[in-house]
């Protein structure tokens, strides 16, 4: 899809057609997207994702572009306001910028409505957080724990270490010392035999313990964890971009990292 601006070549005005591709344009309609350089960001992370062969992998991609809840809740890769189309819906205690949104610690996490147990593999699967701020707490940025049984949750607790849990902890956790919070983190899952944690371009952690079982049943949250049915250890990191979807491979997640740090880039919020 294309739209019309003007450029000026020896005193003349001119129109110049920008081109932009179907499924970001239908994103920019449902979020009320108008900045050209949004726009030129998101449609740039579109293009990346297809060509790195990521696009298809997802099933739930959150920019976080706009600066409101209402420009923040959409599903990039499918636009609609429905809960089927894994649009998010906020609690009260989330405030929302032009460089991304963060709960309060108390209250504030976003539904995705996107329930693992039927929408994902249990043996290839992962999620992505990006964060923009500096905080030492334990906390969880996403994903769904039942009972003692941890599934999906990509957790950070500071000071201590990041985790990309699935199954039991600890025996099936990718986990890593470190105390920097600002960045993207990715857990992905291959195979029974392959969790992997990623923090921006590095794999950074590796469990190979076999674990097959099915996804706890439930939506996963976002800026928080879904615990028996209710949120807990809400995050209080800026997010500025999440997604959900199928494993991804190390070439994958690298080639991930440089289209959303490239996205963050040309928002002038990278970290």
């Amino acid at each position: 899809m294309s739209s019309i601006g003007f450029g000026f070549g020896t005193g003349i005005a001119k129109a110049v057609a920008v081109s932009y591709d179907a499924d970001a344009s239908a994103f920019f309609t449902a979020a009320s997207i108008t900045d050209t350089t949004q726009k030129s960001a998101v449609n740039q992370l579109v293009l990346d994702l297809k060509s790195y062969g990521i696009w298809t992998k997802c099933s739930a991609i959150y920019p976080i572009v706009g600066g409101s809840a209402t420009s923040h809740k959409f599903n990039l890769k499918n636009p609609a306001d429905t809960d089927a189309a894994f649009r998010l819906t906020f609690a009260t205690g989330m405030t929302h910028s032009s460089t991304g949104m963060v709960s309060n610690g108390s209250s504030g996490y976003a539904n995705t409505y996107l329930n693992g147990n039927t929408v994902l593999s249990a043996t290839s699967n992962h999620m992505s957080f990006y964060s923009g701020t500096q905080v030492s707490a334990v906390q969880y940025e996403m994903g769904i724990l039942i009972t003692s049984q941890y599934s999906l949750t990509l957790f950070e607790s500071g000071t201590v270490k990041k985790s990309f849990i699935q199954g039991s902890y600890p025996t099936n956790t990718a986990t890593v010392n470190d105390s920097n919070t600002k960045g993207f983190q990715i857990g992905s899952k291959t195979s029974a035999t392959s969790l992997k944690l990623y923090w921006n371009n590095s794999n950074v952690a590796t469990n190979t313990a076999s674990y097959s079982s099915a996804i706890q049943s439930g939506n996963l949250f976002l800026c928080s964890v879904n615990y028996n049915s209710g949120p807990t250890a809400y995050s209080t990191k800026e997010c500025r971009f999440a997604s959900i979807g199928s494993g991804l491979t190390d070439t994958e997640a690298a080639n991930f990292y440089t289209a959303v740090q490239a996205y963050q880039t040309t928002l002038n919020r990278q970290v």
